[in-house]
């Protein structure tokens, strides 16, 4: 089972919904890799590796880390300011200064 939260931060707005379970996979050799998710057990079972959103809380950026290859740093800024999109709670917004991301209390969802 898989859980979704939305942080929001407060002072702009700045929103993003995280998964808990990230992005697992496995490697199909005629495709390349392949994203399995719940409720699709058979799938999940063979995954070999996951990417995990992440957001670089200096300068904003998005992206994923492999669990195959991890990087510590933002691959846009360099930054070593990086946090799992999964633990952004009481995390500075990269957007606003002044704001911290909290968990948005009227949305959640569980796969």
């Amino acid at each position: 089972m898989a859980e979704c939260l939305r942080f929001i931060c407060r002072a702009c707005g700045k929103n993003i919904e995280s998964w808990s379970d990230g992005n697992p996979y496995y490697i199909d050799a005629s495709v390349g890799k392949q994203y399995a998710h719940h409720p699709d057990h058979e799938r999940l079972a063979i995954c070999t590796g996951n990417d995990a959103p992440h957001l670089c809380l200096t300068c904003g950026n998005e992206f994923v880390v492999d669990s195959s290859a991890p990087i510590k740093h933002c691959p846009e800024c360099s930054s070593l300011n990086i946090a799992d999109t999964f633990h952004l709670s009481g995390r500075h917004c990269p957007v606003c200064p002044a704001g911290y991301f909290e968990i948005d209390p009227d949305f959640g969802c569980i796969s």
